[in-house]
């Protein structure tokens, strides 16, 4: 089986930063891309960012400049610094890492996604 553990959520002013982690587990074979995802009340969930297994970036317009994507292929795990916080990024957020699993087949794994709320 495989796991993905979110962690660093919270409440922070605008303006302010929080770093969002996630961490893969499990019968993993490889690693893919890794990306974070976030999902406003009534709104579709929407990338935020995304990095390949080699390092390649992608990021929203929306983020790009605020938010870095970084990812530790040793410890299976990706993170997301986010600075200059608006309250428009609040919002729950998703990790999502493309994998193929020791058992089975390739497919996209969520994490159980962490709040972030910006107060103006």
């Amino acid at each position: 089986q495989v796991q993905l553990v979110e962690s660093g959520g919270g409440l922070v002013q605008a303006g302010g930063s929080l770093r969002l982690s996630c961490a893969a587990s499990g019968s993993i074979y490889s690693i893919n891309d890794m990306g974070w995802y976030r999902q406003a009340p009534g709104k579709q969930r929407e990338l935020v960012a995304v990095i390949t297994s080699g390092g390649s970036t992608n990021y929203a317009d929306s983020v790009k400049g605020r938010f870095t994507i970084s990812r530790d292929n040793a410890k299976n795990s990706v993170n997301l610094q986010m600075n200059s916080l608006k309250p428009e990024d609040t919002a729950v957020y998703f990790c999502n890492v493309d994998l193929l699993p020791i058992w089975g087949r390739r497919r996209q794994y969520w994490g159980q996604g962490t709040q972030v709320t910006v107060n103006s």
